[in-house]
């Protein structure tokens, strides 16, 4: 800040001096002060060049800690730190950059000829390219923590403690101790785009590709409005899980190695470690919230059978008509034979025909045995990261989970307190309540959001 107010005060030096200056330095005949007398307008823009990049690197100035209010919705000190952190060391350059055009812009103003002008303005247009580089991580810091004062804040709390509870379970469930993942993911709503998630410690390009500093889960409104559809932020949340717990690597590596040795061609293992990260965010998922999940599943993969019956090679996201076949391989592995009988049977009703999209012969052909060989590599094979654990046995779903999950959702649904229930287990519990037709949707969701409220 000290180099930023020497910067201002060496722009705003009184004009006289420079006069003095020039007059001191040139004799009148002196082409670059001809050029000067002509122009007296030249000096004072030019001096205004220097002192805009330098307003606009002072403007881009870190958050405070009250800014975005103080209640339990508002950005915590640590999320609003982390981002301070980023925006400052972008600072730093951009004031030295303005330094620069500041000293560019003395040059220009003693010896306004052509060449000194034209450097001016290429330094100028650097900085300006910079400014506009942070400006556009600045505003989208800004938005995201604006959302936080607004009708909504409640309701992204909610979401942020839910993600909290999933980071909580797995971390205290591993066999091993593990550096503590923070800040915590930060939950915002976008209209108009699906749910995502932008993992921490890689680089965005909303951010100029520079790295974001804690997950962050995008959810749509219409997945808000609708708490039972949030099976999403189980399954945001676990692709941050997955980079954080280091098996980004390990878990591409056990499916492609566990399917060539039981002779799958390598179409077929390419396939399935192409779809690794969906499929492990999706039995992640499944394995924080129970049954439930797998209904929040097909609210997404259920449409046209053109599209859900759709192979694209290459794509990140298993088939959807496949990835809720998934899904249901793994409920029956956790203990609940009946409800994954009942999603077959409801799922093969809507779609009888696998072979009605463009699903390739091969695929379909080994999915059986491919679907249980790639449910086993994921949720039941110890992984060192998880100190000698499986999936399975970190998350620790059980059966009777579902019944404390039926039970709150008969509380929410009358607006009573759901009590010491996991947050992660008020999303299947809406679903109950909803599925069950105990209250209106309304009800539900309001009852849904101030039960995370009062957390």
């Amino acid at each position: 800040m000290n180099g930023l107010l020497e910067t201002l005060t060496d722009l705003e030096t009184d004009e006289d001096a420079y006069e003095l200056k020039i007059l001191n330095g040139f004799e009148h005949n002196n082409s670059a002060l001809k050029s000067q007398i002509k122009l007296p307008s030249l000096k004072p823009w030019l001096r205004v060049q220097a002192l805009n990049v330098t307003r606009h690197a002072a403007a881009l100035r870190p958050f405070q800690h009250d800014e975005f209010g103080t209640d339990p919705a508002s950005p915590s000190d640590a999320h609003i730190d982390a981002v301070n952190e980023l925006i400052s060391s972008l600072r730093v350059q951009l004031m030295d950059m303005s330094k620069k055009v500041g000293n560019i812009a003395e040059i220009a103003i003693r010896e306004p000829d052509t060449k000194h002008l034209q450097q001016l303005m290429s330094r100028k247009d650097r900085a300006h390219d910079w400014v506009r580089a942070i400006e556009q991580i600045w505003d989208f810091y800004f938005e995201l923590f604006g959302q936080r004062q607004s009708k909504f804040g409640n309701w992204l709390l909610g979401c942020d403690r839910i993600a909290l509870d999933c980071y909580q379970d797995v971390y205290m469930g591993l066999g091993i101790a593990q550096s503590i993942p923070a800040p915590a993911p930060f939950s915002y709503m976008k209209t108009g785009f699906s749910p995502a998630t932008f993992r921490r410690g890689i680089p965005l390009s909303k951010l100029g590709q520079q790295i974001n500093p804690f997950p962050l889960i995008q959810l749509p409104y219409h997945r808000l409005i609708n708490p039972w559809t949030l099976g999403a932020v189980l399954h945001e949340v676990s692709h941050n899980l997955q980079t954080d717990l280091n098996l980004r690597q390990a878990i591409p590596r056990a499916i492609a190695q566990r399917l060539l040795k039981a002779g799958m061609s390598r179409m077929v293992a390419t396939t399935w470690t192409n779809w690794h990260s969906e499929t492990f965010a999706d039995m992640s998922g499944l394995l924080l919230g129970g049954p439930g999940i797998v209904a929040s599943l097909m609210d997404i993969a259920a449409r046209s059978t053109q599209s859900t019956l759709y192979f694209h090679a290459g794509a990140p996201h298993p088939v959807p008509y496949l990835r809720v076949f998934i899904s249901i391989e793994l409920l029956k592995r956790m203990g609940f034979p009946e409800e994954a009988d009942r999603y077959s049977q409801m799922w093969q009703r809507i779609y009888p025909n696998p072979r009605a999209g463009n699903l390739p012969s091969e695929l379909l052909s080994t999915f059986s045995q491919a679907n249980q060989l790639v449910v086993d590599t994921i949720c039941f094979t110890q992984y060192q990261q998880l100190g000698g654990k499986t999936l399975a046995e970190v998350t620790g779903f059980k059966p009777h989970h579902q019944r404390m999950i039926e039970e709150a959702g008969e509380r929410l649904a009358k607006g009573n307190d759901p009590g010491i229930i996991p947050e992660r287990f008020l999303i299947p519990a809406s679903r109950w309540a909803l599925d069950k037709k105990l209250a209106e949707p309304g009800v539900i969701t309001d009852n849904f959001y101030k039960a995370l409220a009062r957390r």
